[in-house]
């Protein structure tokens, strides 16, 4: 929303606000940048199992490829590219400083400085080992390390590495390009202390739309040449002395359909609520957060450790509120146990009998992108199912939103997705009454993930991440049947590994049945079809 058209009207009427409504994303990410006089004193989080998530984002930095390229071109502008729009920081801010000889001179010395940073073309160059300058010289020797380390480099997913030990050579190469970063510095500095002197002295002359234009380039200024760089350089020294704590540094090599296009060093905190609670929660007055899916197992430790309220100074209240729906009678849950879940023309069988069997209605959830776009190019091809909707997230040239606005409205249409159709989304009636998993969503074993396993597992004895991770995914899956009094619904998993030991992600009481393919779509029929 920042660099939206009107991401600064809209911040300056939040400011006037006695009510603002905002995603998580916006709030953490204003809990970095806006002062503190304009913070809110109190905050209300509906859907908090997605906080974690979100301060992740938030808090998280990433010295790659497109990162700095991005800000070569924010300083430089379109660099000779007749038809871009990309305006340069001279653009922006020459008409200002027309008359100060320092300033231009800083201005000039600027975009000199920022000469060190990836300009176009750098993905080919350091796929072709030609970089040229520090910092795609620094990009290339990362991306080597990680198709050096990574056993699965020759796939078609992301790269990753540990970051510590570097390869030979690229502790050398993150100095050099340190030193080149530390010469956009001085003349930086320059410009915010001219400009600031500027809005100072001449206030009164300036009109208002002036004053709100030097007020913005100096906060850019500072967060994007000043405070970013100075990230990126503790992130490039940590690759000589590995010293970072609470934090986890990794090499991540990023691919689209196959193809690479981004590369970088990345820096997560192993526990993103620690400054979620710091700069939002303990700031505040007094904060609220609601969730159907935050407990595991009636648990309050992993709540707690998701939303930063074990961070807070003072211990926080807790309530549990029961469900006003009646699942034992509303809802069934069935286990395929006769279907293999890496066999693709099963998995596309399954759920061909089982949309047919409740006449549409269903949400396909897959754990990856890859699984879902091969099953749906199998369930298209299959006249049986032409009489539904075939919807498919990553599919379907539609965003997520219309997607599930489409399939709300029909009755029997049958949408496929991953994790965002899983998480928050509302969809009450007989249009969605079945949902089917093609696995059971294990977190992946990222570099990440496994730090934080042996982070919140060191702090609650007998607790398996793994399981707590999983359990939630369900119980926020499984949310999604009942939505309103009258609902009624059937979740059903394809993979006959699911573990006894997850069971307890579904209601208490409810009717739980291992069955062959064929024994479930009879149930399935006798439940949900209206006699």
């Amino acid at each position: 929303g920042s660099r939206g058209r009107g991401g600064a009207p809209a911040a300056r009427r939040a400011r006037r606000a006695r009510l603002v409504i905002a995603n998580h994303a916006l709030v953490m990410i204003q809990s970095v940048l806006t002062d503190d006089l304009y913070r809110p004193n109190r905050y209300i989080f509906d859907e908090g199992h997605h906080i974690f998530d979100a301060a992740d984002n938030a808090f998280s930095t990433h010295l790659t490829g497109i990162e700095t390229s991005d800000l070569r071109r924010w300083i430089m502008g379109s660099e000779g590219k007749k038809y871009s729009r990309a305006r340069g920081l001279r653009a922006r801010i020459e008409d200002l400083i027309l008359e100060n000889k320092d300033a231009m001179v800083a201005l000039s010395n600027t975009l000199i400085a920022s000469q060190i940073l990836p300009k176009q073309g750098w993905q080919e160059r350091i796929s072709n080992g030609n970089p040229s300058g520090p910092a795609e010289k620094f990009l290339a020797l990362i991306r080597k390390q990680a198709y050096a380390r990574d056993k699965y480099a020759n796939g078609p997913y992301n790269i990753e590495t540990a970051a510590y030990p570097p390869i030979d050579n690229l502790a050398n190469a993150a100095g050099e390009f340190s030193n080149g970063l530390s010469k956009i510095y001085p003349p930086v500095r320059k410009l915010i202390q001219i400009l600031a002197d500027k809005l100072g002295v001449e206030t009164d002359d300036l009109d208002k739309s002036t004053r709100q234009r030097i007020e913005a380039i100096l906060k850019s200024l500072d967060r994007r040449c000043i405070s970013q760089i100075i990230i990126w350089q503790e992130m490039l020294k940590n690759l000589e002395n590995n010293n970072a704590e609470d934090l986890v540094d990794f090499i991540l090599v990023e691919r689209h359909q196959g193809y690479e296009y981004d590369i970088g060093l990345h820096r997560h905190y192993i526990d993103p609520t620690k400054p979620f609670a710091d700069k939002v929660l303990n700031a505040s007055d007094g904060a609220l957060i609601t969730s159907a899916t935050l407990r595991d197992e009636e648990n309050w430790y992993f709540a707690n450790a998701r939303t930063g309220l074990e961070h807070m100074e003072e211990p926080p209240s807790q309530t549990a509120v029961p469900s006003p729906f009646d699942y034992v009678n509303q809802t069934r849950v069935y286990i395929i146990n006769n279907i293999e879940k890496n066999n693709l023309d099963q998995l596309a069988f399954a759920y061909r009998e089982l949309m047919i069997a409740s006449n549409g209605g269903v949400l396909g959830l897959f754990t990856s992108i890859l699984r879902l776009r091969k099953v749906h190019q199998l369930l298209a091809k299959t006249p049986d199912l032409e009489k539904f909707m075939l919807l498919a997230q990553h599919v379907d040239a539609l965003d997520t939103g219309t997607l599930v606005d489409i399939f709300r409205a029909e009755d029997n249409a049958c949408l496929l997705g991953t994790d965002a159709v899983r998480d928050g989304i509302d969809v009450p009636g007989r249009a969605l009454r079945l949902i089917i998993y093609d696995r059971v969503p294990w977190p992946r074993p990222t570099i990440l993930h496994k730090s934080r396993k042996i982070y919140f597992e060191s702090k609650q004895a007998n607790m398996k991440y793994d399981d707590v991770l999983t359990r939630l995914k369900l119980k926020q899956a499984f949310g999604r049947l009942t939505r309103q009094e009258n609902d009624r619904g059937i979740f059903i998993m394809l993979d006959r590994a699911m573990p006894s030991r997850l069971m307890s992600a579904f209601p208490e009481g409810i009717k739980i049945q291992r069955l062959g393919l064929a024994e479930t779509v009879k149930e399935v029929k006798k439940f949900l079809i209206p006699t």
